[in-house]
């Protein structure tokens, strides 16, 4: 199982959650929504060799939390991965996307700066102006498109921007969400949950959940469960080769 965008550190229990990926064997990118709460959620983790946390700066707290901009730069040698970060657009949040704007650019001038880091980040309502600073900044690495909700115009350039995608059961409940998954590049998706926030049934996902994506995926592709997991095993081992030096330790498939 491979989720690769949760909030561990928000769930009601983190220690809870992090002892379930640890126990079903799940690989978790761990998220994090501000620089200050990278060193704990990291901790959280430490027995649990599958879950890598990512230094993150969530845009619907930017305008609060762009003082830790400096903050972040000092952790960022001990990240191979950065996320929750990006442009949110929905209507709520306009009044700070300038805010957001100077931090995510910010943050992948200090990616390339840093030799590039795989990369979670966030688009809703906002695909064309995280496309236009990606490729201003083309050095900052890996893109990864967590929940992409863009138009097919949008998800036709972020691919041949090189951008990789993780999906989860609650974007593919959705006929949109099905229809964008259904033309992503197969050997650029990876699975998440985006829980606690992703939901299903009225019930929030768990890391273990991202496996409900598999069946979902097949069938959108025409392809067997088998082969799926396979593709996304793959995607998995890719993205760890692209998080760095071995130092890292990626986040490879055992």
């Amino acid at each position: 199982m491979i989720d690769f965008h949760a909030h561990l550190d928000l769930y009601p229990d983190p220690a809870g959650a992090v002892e379930l990926c640890r126990q079903n064997g799940t690989y978790v990118l761990s998220v994090t929504t501000t620089p200050s709460a990278w060193l704990g959620t990291k901790r959280l983790a430490k027995a649990a060799p599958r879950i890598r946390t990512a230094l993150g700066l969530h845009p619907q707290v930017a305008h609060q939390r762009k003082r830790e901009l400096s903050l972040f730069d000092t952790l960022l040698a001990d990240s191979a991965y950065v996320g929750e970060i990006g442009l949110e657009g929905g209507k709520e949040w306009k009044p700070f996307f300038s805010d957001q704007v100077a931090v995510f650019d910010h943050i992948l001038k200090s990616c390339e700066q840093a030799g590039g880091r795989v990369m979670s980040i966030h688009s809703r309502q906002a695909a064309t102006d995280v496309l236009n600073m990606l490729e201003a900044h083309p050095k900052s690495g890996t893109p990864i498109l967590h929940w992409f909700t863009g138009s097919q115009k949008e998800l036709a350039r972020a691919i041949d921007l090189g951008c990789w995608f993780s999906v989860g059961p609650a974007m593919l409940k959705s006929a949109n969400g099905r229809k964008l998954a259904a033309s992503m590049p197969k050997d650029r998706v990876l699975t998440e949950t985006d829980g606690p926030f992703g939901m299903l049934q009225r019930r929030p996902l768990f890391p273990s959940d991202a496996a409900l994506a598999i069946p979902m995926l097949a069938e959108l592709w025409a392809l067997s469960t088998q082969d799926v997991e396979a593709l996304v095993r793959g995607a998995l081992t890719s993205v760890g080769e692209l998080a760095g030096p071995q130092i890292w330790k990626g986040m490879y498939v055992i």
